[in-house]
């Protein structure tokens, strides 16, 4: 049986997909992905998602190059989401940092515990 007979996509046929960094574990970000995007990424080998406000498919890196590719599949216990350990190119957030995870709560103040990533 495949991933894809085993995915529970939700009432919008999405399911969450996080993406961690293959090496270091560092949680890169978090997205959607649905049928046609998640067997698209499977085939391919690169994370190629849906973008809920956009309403289309989005591959990651299409425009920034900062193109991510998959080392390593897992799915959660429910099998309503999804974890892909990636080799990322670049940054994977839009704002030029390696993680969409950059800001922390420090004291009921968000810092910013990252630097950008140069182009």
């Amino acid at each position: 049986m495949g991933l894809l007979d085993i995915v529970k996509f939700d009432d919008r046929g999405l399911v969450s997909a996080i993406a961690q960094d293959a090496k270091s574990g560092q949680v890169l970000m978090l997205a959607y992905m649905n049928r046609d995007t998640l067997a698209e990424s499977l085939e391919k080998g690169v994370m190629i998602y849906f973008s809920r406000s956009r309403q289309k498919r989005w591959f990651k890196g299409e425009t920034s190059g900062h193109v991510q590719n998959i080392k390593e599949v897992y799915i959660d216990c429910d099998g309503d989401a999804l974890l892909f350990k990636v080799e990322q190119t670049g940054a994977a957030c839009h704002e030029n940092y390696y993680s969409c995870f950059f800001r922390r709560n420090e004291e009921n103040s968000w810092k910013i515990i990252a630097e950008k990533i140069e182009e």
